[in-house]
């Protein structure tokens, strides 16, 4: 039997949008150019293609992207939107939040509270509970909230995190629970560490390899400890459609299913299945654009929510590095069936263009995109 959970009746995921990049780049021809064996990316880290932004391109076209893609399927408008919030770690600003970049597009101003959530990818997670607890409390009176991970992952050339790139965004529109409401419970885990992170002024991460991995699987076993709170893991999973994981590269996702069957007691074969039947078949878009951060989480639940019957669960597992975690489940509405968000993917998946590794260095060698117009900005000061 499940484990009961509350869902509100009048506050959860009423919209989804996605949107990715213009480019597209298959992790074997990052391996030819790096002089690698390329299965040391496919089938070693589990990777398949890296989406990328073109110059000019940035975190904030994909954010805006995905947020009028997710207000454009919503019966609302945007002057019932009371909040809008971005996570993200992919900051433009030491100061002003990537909200104010994606509002100014939108046109979205007046009462309405705009803020940014860092907490590396498990930020968008944040950005969602805070919303949705905005919500149930009351305090947005009526006023829905614009809610947004996006992200652009990068690492320095010949890095080892390069093939595990990725850039995408998610936006949903928290009102009613059309798609889907979001369990009130919720199962937090944080240790302080130094797994992964970006000193000020630095432009790519500094990683830790094996302890990040070791704090994912950390993050993992106390998080479904608490949620199984003493319940048989294996039955009590069974009920669930999908479990959805935060994806770095989904070779970690395994590493943390693998540390789960092993506090659960399971035999490798009993955590295959589960890994085979539950877990890897919502990271199908997550292998077609490589990390996206704080969006990698919620790209495989929007994956996992297309054509469920209303009624039905998934789990979601959140992980950011420093390092914090949350898991909860989801239950479908009566619009998650015919799934629309897949109508953006199917679209971007299809119109981006497949490059190869010499254009990939090329544009690596023109260094970073610009994030908005300078001249635009002067001359609103």
């Amino acid at each position: 039997m499940a484990i009961k959970h509350t869902y509100s009746n009048d506050a959860g995921i009423d919209s989804i949008g996605l949107a990715f990049p213009s480019l597209a780049l298959p992790v074997e021809e990052l391996a030819r150019v790096r002089g690698i064996d390329p299965g040391k990316f496919t089938v070693g880290l589990g990777c398949r293609t890296i989406a990328l932004c073109d110059t000019g391109e940035s975190v904030v076209d994909i954010a805006e992207q995905a947020a009028r893609r997710a207000l454009d399927r919503w019966d609302g408008s945007i002057e019932d939107i009371g909040m809008i919030v971005v996570g993200t770690e992919t900051a433009q600003d030491m100061s002003r939040p990537l909200s104010a970049w994606v509002a100014d597009r939108l046109g979205l101003k007046g009462a309405v509270r705009s803020y940014e959530v860092k907490h590396a990818c498990y930020g968008g997670t944040l950005a969602l509970r805070q919303a949705l607890e905005w919500k149930w409390s009351g305090a947005s009176n009526g006023k829905a909230a614009l809610v947004i991970a996006s992200d652009v992952a990068l690492y320095g050339e010949n890095d080892g995190g390069e093939p595990t790139q990725g850039a995408g965004a998610v936006a949903f529109v928290i009102d009613k629970p059309t798609i889907a409401s979001v369990s009130r419970e919720s199962y937090a885990w944080s240790e302080p560490a130094f797994d992964f992170w970006r000193p000020v002024g630095e432009d790519y991460p500094r990683v830790e390899g094996k302890f990040s991995v070791d704090c994912y699987n950390d993050a993992t076993a106390n998080c479904f400890d608490q949620f199984l709170d003493g319940a048989e893991a294996e039955s009590t999973l069974a009920d669930y459609k999908a479990v959805c994981m935060h994806v770095p590269f989904p070779k970690m996702v395994r590493k943390g299913v693998n540390r789960l069957g092993e506090v659960s007691g399971w035999d490798p074969d009993k955590t295959s299945d589960i890994y085979d039947s539950l877990v890897d078949p919502s990271m199908e878009w997550n292998r077609e654009v490589g990390n996206c951060y704080t969006a990698s989480l919620w790209i495989a639940v929007a994956h996992a929510l297309n054509g469920l019957d209303q009624g039905r669960e998934i789990v979601a597992f959140s992980y950011g590095s420093g390092f914090g975690a949350e898991l909860m489940t989801l239950q479908a509405g009566s619009g998650a069936a015919a799934g629309q968000w897949v109508d953006d993917v199917e679209s971007d998946f299809t119109g981006r263009r497949q490059i190869t590794g010499e254009e990939y260095l090329e544009l690596r060698s023109r260094g970073k995109a610009p994030v908005v117009d300078a001249d635009k900005i002067a001359a609103n000061m």
